[in-house]
C-alpha cells in the first residue's frame, strides 16, 4: 500500500516537472492510474489519498471491483483503456465514464445505441494504431480523420480525443507527434498517450492524459 502511495507521489512530481519543462500549466495533464490486475484492496489507499482517475483493460475484471468502489467514492472517473468487444458495450457504458478504445464502426454504433438507451454521455477517444501493427487494435493513421468524421456524422458521437500505444520496440516520440497532428486534423482536443516508461516525453509532445500503472502499483 505504501509503495503505491510513494509511486503516486513520485509520478505526480515528475509530471509537474515535465509540465514545467514543456511550458505547460502545472496540473494540466490528467494522470490515469492503471489499476488492471490489482484488486480493490490495492486501490483503496490511492482513493483515500484523493486520486480519482483510473484505467482498466477488461470490462469483466472492472465489474468485479469498481461498482463497490464507485459507491464509496462517487466522483471516480473510470477509463476503459483496453479493446472493447461489441457484446460488452452495454456493460461498458453502465460502468465506465470514458472509453478510450473506439476503433471501428460496429463499436461506435453499439456505444451510440447504449448511451441513448442508458441516458448516459461518456467521454470517447478513438484509438489509433500509430505503428500500423497487424496484431494490435486501433484505427490506422490514414483512416483516422475519416473515422472520427463518421463517428460524428453517421453515429452521432462526440469524440473528445485520440489515444495510442506506440510499438514497444520503437522510439515513442514520433508516434506522439503523429497522434497530436492527427488530433489537429480531426478537430479533437484531447490526447491520451504515454505510459510508465515514457509519460514525460508524452507530456512534452502535448498529452492531455497519461496512463501510468507499474510506476505506481509496481510490477504485475
Amino acid at each position: 500500500m505504501e509503495k503505491a502511495l510513494a509511486g503516486l507521489a513520485t509520478v505526480r512530481t515528475r509530471m509537474a516537472a515535465a509540465e514545467q519543462a514543456a511550458g505547460r500549466v502545472t496540473g494540466s495533464v490528467t494522470l490515469v492510474a492503471v489499476s488492471k490486475t490489482f484488486d480493490a484492496t490495492a486501490i483503496r489507499p490511492l482513493l483515500d489519498a484523493g486520486h480519482r482517475v483510473y484505467g482498466e483493460n477488461r470490462v469483466q475484471e472492472a465489474e468485479a471491483k469498481w461498482p463497490e468502489l464507485k459507491a464509496d467514492f462517487p466522483d471516480i472517473d473510470l477509463h476503459l483503456i483496453g479493446p472493447l468487444q461489441s457484446n460488452k458495450a452495454r456493460h461498458a457504458v453502465a460502468l465506465f465514464d470514458v472509453i478510450e478504445t473506439v476503433d471501428r464502426d460496429k463499436i461506435a454504433a453499439e456505444l451510440a445505441k447504449e448511451m441513448a438507451r442508458q441516458g448516459k454521455r461518456l467521454g470517447l477517444y478513438v484509438e489509433v494504431n500509430t505503428g500500423s501493427e497487424p496484431q494490435k487494435a486501433g484505427i490506422l493513421p490514414a483512416d483516422t480523420v475519416s473515422f472520427v468524421t463518421r463517428c460524428r456524422d453517421v453515429h452521432g458521437l462526440q469524440i473528445d480525443g485520440l489515444m495510442c500505444i506506440p510499438p514497444v520496440e520503437e522510439e515513442p516520440g514520433p508516434h506522439f507527434t503523429m497522434l497530436a497532428d492527427l488530433a489537429r486534423q480531426a478537430g479533437v482536443a484531447k490526447l491520451s498517450m504515454g505510459m510508465s516508461a515514457d509519460y514525460e516525453r508524452a507530456i512534452a509532445a502535448g498529452a492531455t492524459s497519461v496512463r501510468v500503472g507499474s510506476a505506481i502499483f509496481g510490477a504485475r
